[in-house]
């Protein structure tokens, strides 16, 4: 069976002056005169990639492109027209990336995570919407510190990750207090603190709580010289408070005063901080 999109090894079952075909008698393919191997002959095998040509017809290509069915890749955009954009996967003809598929607007140049699908028209066509298409069986360790690219942010669930631009990850909106806005396409170093049962990944971009209760306790000393010794938060602050103020949680805050207290660099009441 000939499938479009993908990688497969055919038979050859006829030749023609421009080209040969592939497959059975019944099910054929053309592969152009271009690029048959030289010597090849009947009932020889070939590895080649289906796809369709500028005319909406099946054909076969010994080039491998960048991306094949079901997969995800980085791939540059050539150039964006009326319809879409047109991104390099390694082929003759570019790859089309409807502007219903994208997440974000892309640009000329730009690099965007895609994956590859077949749409209603029977043609194969890229989409940024990769959730469904990244892995799930990486070889992951818990605190392992991993590089990811964002390709989905969203108030309720977090910031979706591709981890290695291939597995399936997710900072909890509890991780990103206090950390820098993100956007979609950036590159980010992050930890993985759960392998969840179905081999996806929660990631945070937070330290662990040791290392980062040093750089709250630091924060916070700057805030204090910033606001002349004084800050109206303490143990009874409520949580909201704290996380505007500080970008913490009432737990770090808390960790981080204490660390401070130990240290006798500062006095703590029910609502205050205050410098020593």
């Amino acid at each position: 069976m000939i499938e479009l999109g993908k990688k497969q090894t055919l038979t050859v079952v006829k030749a023609v002056d421009f080209g040969i075909y592939l497959g059975t008698e019944i099910e054929k393919i053309l592969l152009p005169i271009k690029q048959v191997p030289p010597g090849t002959e009947i009932g020889a095998e070939i590895e080649v990639f289906v796809y369709k040509d500028s005319e909406d017809r099946m054909i076969a290509t010994t080039k491998i492109p960048k991306i094949t069915l079901g997969e995800t890749a980085v791939l540059r955009v050539a150039q964006v027209t009326s319809i879409g954009a047109f991104l390099d996967w390694g082929l003759d003809k570019d790859l089309l990336l409807p502007f219903k598929e994208q997440t974000v607007e892309v640009e000329a140049e730009e690099e965007c995570l895609v994956a590859l699908y077949i749409d209603k028209s029977s043609r194969l066509c890229a989409t940024m919407k990769v959730y469904h298409y990244l892995r799930t069986d990486g070889n992951f360790q818990k605190e392992e510190e991993v590089t990811g690219r964002v390709y989905e942010i969203s108030g309720n669930f977090g910031i979706f990750v591709a981890v290695n631009d291939q597995y399936s990850g997710l900072i909890p909106p509890k991780q990103m207090y206090g950390q820098k806005k993100l956007r979609v396409g950036e590159m980010i170093q992050v930890r993985v603190t759960e392998i969840k049962e179905d081999g996806k990944l929660d990631l945070a971009i937070r330290e662990k709580a040791y290392v980062q209760m040093d750089k709250d306790a630091e924060l916070l000393m700057e805030l204090l010289q910033q606001n002349e010794g004084r800050l109206a938060i303490g143990d009874k602050t409520d949580p909201d408070t704290i996380r505007r103020i500080t970008g913490m949680s009432k737990n770090e805050f808390k960790r981080a005063i204490g660390r401070l207290y130990k240290e006798r660099k500062i006095k703590i009441a029910e609502n205050e901080i205050s410098s020593l």
